[in-house]
């Protein structure tokens, strides 16, 4: 049996995969924002004697902590193989993801836990501090928002940045709530539309925030990312001129914006030349955006396949 072993990494040659490594001025910008907000909050919340702002402070310092997460991922992505981490610590990026989602998910609970309570209680008089709550929210609004923007651009191609980016969406979308309930509140004396809202809002953020934690619990276990249909790269790789089966198929996120391959090809008639191997990680990168290509070349199939 003859066998040929090529491994093609189209990292180098595609910049635009490495995702994270453009967003360091993004995290920098968006935690120093936060940060100052926070403050603002705690000061405001501490002088009317605001509970509700004083939570707020400390659910948003749970967004800049989310933050710090996200970043320390992305860097920990950068960092280059060596002999003892053959892949570097690209998956760094997937775990802060999933630690982001798990914080935002607590934080949404402590919101509805709160909320639920205070329409038990018929919720609280905002008269006299409803107009210091609404400036301060309509602040929080221009803050996240501004965060979230920072990392639009690569919230569909990264995991990880979507995370961030969720996450300071959702807190503006928490915010512009608070705007509209105090102002409601202030004019129709409706002191039971705060917690309703927030109920509202921590449902549609829970909706999305689900899906980050489904998919980077899934990556966690070497899924197959979302954005790939298996069944699509393995009769891709059979169509493939001179390929007689295809076994030990692997498909894998290494992080959240670098997906791997291996595979065992028989070709029964020869063949699998470099001009063959490239032609092949050519195709797989272009139609399935996977960078990373390892692939066997042997006239008849192996004994032992490993049962993948």
């Amino acid at each position: 049996m003859t066998k040929k072993n090529t491994h093609h990494d189209h990292d180098h040659d595609h910049d635009h995969h490495h995702a994270p490594a453009n967003f360091n001025r993004a995290f920098a910008i968006g935690i120093g924002l936060n940060l100052a907000f926070v403050g603002i909050e705690a000061f405001y919340g501490w002088k009317i004697n605001s509970l509700a702002l004083l939570a707020d402070a400390g659910h948003n310092l749970s967004d800049v902590a989310g933050l710090v997460l996200a970043w320390g991922g992305a860097l920990a992505g950068r960092i280059r193989p060596n002999p003892r981490h053959t892949y570097g610590w690209k998956r760094g990026t997937i775990l802060a993801a999933f630690a982001n989602a798990l914080l935002l998910l607590v934080a949404i609970g402590a919101l509805m836990w709160e909320a639920v309570e205070r329409l038990h209680s018929g919720g609280a008089d905002a008269s006299a501090q409803g107009l210091t709550m609404m400036a301060v929210a309509g602040v929080g609004i221009m803050v996240n928002a501004a965060t979230a923007l920072l990392f639009m651009r690569g919230r569909e191609t990264d995991l990880n940045i979507r995370g961030a980016f969720l996450h300071m969406a959702a807190d503006a979308l928490v915010s512009a709530g608070v705007v509209l309930a105090g102002a409601l509140t202030l004019w129709m004396h409706w002191n039971w539309l705060d917690p309703v809202v927030s109920l509202a809002i921590g449902a549609v953020i829970l909706w999305g925030t689900w899906g980050l934690f489904k998919e980077s619990l899934h990556l966690l276990f070497d899924g197959v990312p979302s954005s790939v249909d298996p069944v699509a790269v393995r009769q891709c790789l059979e169509g493939l001129p001179g390929v007689s089966a295809v076994s030990d198929l692997h498909i894998w996120a290494m992080g959240t914006s670098h997906i791997a391959l291996t595979a065992h090809l028989v070709m029964p008639h020869g063949g699998g030349g470099d001009d063959f191997l490239e032609m092949a990680s050519e195709k797989l990168h272009d139609d399935f955006q996977i960078s990373h290509v390892t692939l066997q070349v042997a006239t008849q199939a192996l004994a032992t396949p490993c049962g993948g």
